[in-house]
């Protein structure tokens, strides 16, 4: 280093004030700033020069001129300091050793104060000295408020970050911003939709997440399927807080969705009481939205989480942290009730507007705010109120099995498959499958009008076998089923509708050759003989005539299976009396705690995943990147129509993720970390880590999971 003296009134003092000086000392005033830079020692520094090191113990003050001066501690550079700034502090006032090294990067320019200087500053201008002393004290408390601050990120990092300063990519454009900082303030602004959580190298984090490492940083918004799940968990958190100021003796659970809302159970009141009740939990949630309640994201330690747990009786949560294997688990709260953050929380309390609280025979309905319903009720509450009535409905049977299996929690199942009772598990599910499927091929037997049996569902239902099993149960009944696809009546390709983005809407009712499908199935009904029609795929053309050829004697059944099965304008054409309408689908799921449960699309989705990646070779990646379409023509073409069945087979197996897994994981690990499907990906990851694997071989071969393993008894 080289050091130099100016003399008073030139040098130093005539060409630093109004640079970085004064951004150092502008507090000072001008005659006091004046007195204290007479006295700085211009020094320069060569890049990578060390100007104090970690341990030293001279009393020097420095202030940065130009250039920029690293501070290193443990081989770690803890701060960058650019012009204006100063370090040195405590070394001049108390003299402490150096808490780290300060290095040039690139070249320095400072000015250096020594500790002589300040006792001739102290005699001669004890003003000065005393606002110097005065400035160094109050930028010690700001850079302990930014300490502070960061302490959070900093202890839940594996070891301290490498940097106070990174480099992050947000919403596409590059910033350097401090180590430390939440996502929600880089996202601050954001003009997309509203933002719920945040991608940070597409993994969903709370706004509240800080960065400690060069990343790239994107908004979750209620645009995006993940975005509105998080925001309606939001929601369904809120309530439970809100139930807890109007009545802490009221225990709500959470229950399935209904598209436009969620059903909520609740105890500690009969049912007279529950109108009242949800019109006091709506005032207490639109109060607590109007006061923007911030939600916390916590870590608690698992022993400490578990013991919360079983003070406020959420014995399904105690039962997952049973099997949990991180040390520590992330919990929620918008005030006093906590619950598992198995998701990002979500935002504050004022961005989660607009929900009702509806009461519903003996459970309560929580109505979502328009913004996060893909299909807005027409008739608004007396539609959901509808819909819950019929979701209790199609879910009721297998909720009542489940409890009294005791299994009634996905950290039940949990327990039971440790404690050894797998084998009877598989069994007593498959068994209520089968008792299930003989009562629905006993109702088709019980009306002898019937000839026609539409079968609907999802993706991923478990369709194929579900019909392959009814046809063994209708056989033993003593009837005849020949199986036609929907499939088979498609138009040719180039005469399929397309969507509003310009692609082949195949899932378009009018992609059907709905006149040729009436046709036939009137002529099969009256006895007459009739050559169906077949559909290929690879060239996109519809033969009229190319399929089997039937005729339905006295115990004949047309097993029709199709999206549109349940469509009213299908309904239309078929010959009245003749129908027997079905509706196949996975629906009731395990709960984790009061708040969260399992999806039945994720578990369509995860089967599907499986399914495609050994039987079609179509990888996750791909079938991620679908899935999205998948779920609006399911939205639009079957879930509408879901009621109109008259049998309902729920493909639910209980222990069916705990087998998917062994399959799964490695399926959507192949999933490149900077792919959009990673985020759908990492969260199935999430989901199936709360699960204890089950071996495949334990699956009987006639299981509709077998569909989608592998291995079932009906393939050929």
């Amino acid at each position: 280093m080289r050091r130099t003296r100016p003399s008073s009134g030139s040098g130093l003092l005539a060409t630093s004030l109004d640079g970085p000086l004064l951004d150092a000392l502008g507090a000072l005033g001008p005659e006091l700033r004046t007195a204290v830079a007479t006295r700085l020692v211009r020094v320069e520094v060569p890049d990578g020069a060390a100007v104090v090191r970690e341990g030293d113990r001279d009393r020097t003050m420095f202030v940065i001129l130009d250039g920029v001066a690293e501070a290193v501690r443990g081989g770690v550079v803890v701060a960058r300091m650019p012009p204006g700034q100063h370090f040195g502090e405590l070394g001049l006032i108390v003299g402490e050793a150096r808490a780290a090294t300060v290095r040039a990067a690139p070249p320095l320019v400072l000015g250096a104060l020594t500790r002589e200087a300040y006792d001739d500053l102290a005699e001669r201008e004890p003003r000065a000295a005393l606002g110097l002393l005065e400035l160094v004290i109050s930028g010690l408390g700001l850079r302990l408020t930014e300490v502070t601050d960061s302490v959070g990120a900093l202890l839940t990092e594996r070891s301290l970050p490498r940097r106070t300063q990174i480099r992050v990519n947000v919403d596409g454009h590059d910033r350097q911003v401090p180590t430390g900082v939440t996502v929600g303030s880089l996202l601050a602004g954001h003009d997309g939709g509203t933002v719920v959580a945040a991608l940070i190298d597409r993994r969903p984090v709370s706004l509240g997440a800080r960065v400690t490492s060069p990343c790239t940083v994107e908004p979750l918004t209620t645009a995006r399927g993940d975005g509105e799940r998080i925001l309606r968990r939001g929601l369904g958190l809120l309530l439970l807080e809100a139930a807890r100021r109007v009545d802490p003796q009221v225990a709500l659970r959470l229950g399935h969705s209904l598209g436009v809302g969620q059903r909520v159970q609740v105890a500690g009141r009969v049912r007279d009481e529950l109108p009242a009740l949800a019109a006091a939990l709506e005032r207490e949630m639109v109060a607590l939205v109007a006061a923007d309640v911030p939600v916390r994201e916590e870590l608690w330690h698992v022993d400490e989480a578990r013991e919360r747990f079983e003070e406020v009786e959420w014995r399904e949560a105690v039962a997952l942290l049973e099997s949990w294997l991180e040390p520590m688990v992330p919990v929620a709260t918008f005030g006093e009730v906590q619950a598992l953050a198995l998701e990002p929380p979500g935002p504050s309390a004022g961005a989660l507007g607009g929900a009702r609280v509806l009461a519903h025979g003996d459970e309560l309905v929580l109505l979502y705010p328009p913004s996060v319903v893909a299909r807005p009720p027409a008739d608004g509450p007396d539609e959901a109120l509808r819909a819950a009535g019929h979701v209790a409905a199609l879910t009721g049977d297998q909720e009542r099995f489940l409890d009294k299996l005791g299994i009634t929690s996905v950290g039940a199942f949990n327990r039971a498959c440790v404690t050894g009772n797998v084998g009877e598990l598989i069994r007593v599910s498959e068994g209520y499958h089968e008792k299930r499927l003989s009562m629905i091929a006993d109702a088709i037997a019980g009306r002898p009008a019937t000839r026609i049996v539409v079968i609907a569902g999802p993706s991923s239902s478990g369709k194929t076998t579900f019909i392959k099993r009814l046809r063994v149960q209708l056989q033993v009944d003593g009837l005849r089923p020949h199986e036609v696809s929907l499939d088979d009546y498609y138009c040719d390709r180039e005469a399929t509708p397309r969507d509003e983005h310009g692609e082949y809407d195949f899932e378009a009712f009018e992609a059907l050759r709905v006149e040729l499908l009436a046709e036939h199935l009137t002529r099969l009904v009256a006895g007459d003989e009739v050559t169906t029609a077949r559909y290929d795929f690879v060239t996109g053309r519809s033969d009229p005539a190319g399929g089997r050829t039937l005729r339905l004697g006295g115990g004949d059944l047309i097993l029709l299976e199709g999206i549109h099965g349940l469509n009213p304008r299908l309904g239309a054409l078929l010959p009245p009396g003749a129908a027997f309408t079905v509706f196949v689908c996975p629906l009731a799921q395990l709960p984790f705690d009061r708040l969260s449960r399992v999806h039945a699309s994720d578990v369509r989705l995860l089967r599907r995943i499986v399914r495609d990646r050994h039987g079609r070779n179509l990888d996750a990646t791909a079938n991620l990147g679908r899935w999205p379409s998948v779920r609006r023509g399911e939205r639009r073409h079957i879930f509408p129509y879901q009621h109109r069945a008259e049998a309902v087979f729920d493909t639910s197996l209980i222990y069916e993720l705990s087998v998917l897994k062994v399959y799964a994981q490695r399926y959507l690990l192949e999933v490149p970390h900077g792919h959009p499907a990673y985020t759908a990906a990492f969260r199935l990851l999430r989901l199936l880590d709360r699960f204890v694997p089950i071996h495949p071989d334990h699956v009987p071969p006639t299981s509709i999971l077998r569909e989608f393993i592998g291995g079932g008894g009906f393939e050929s």
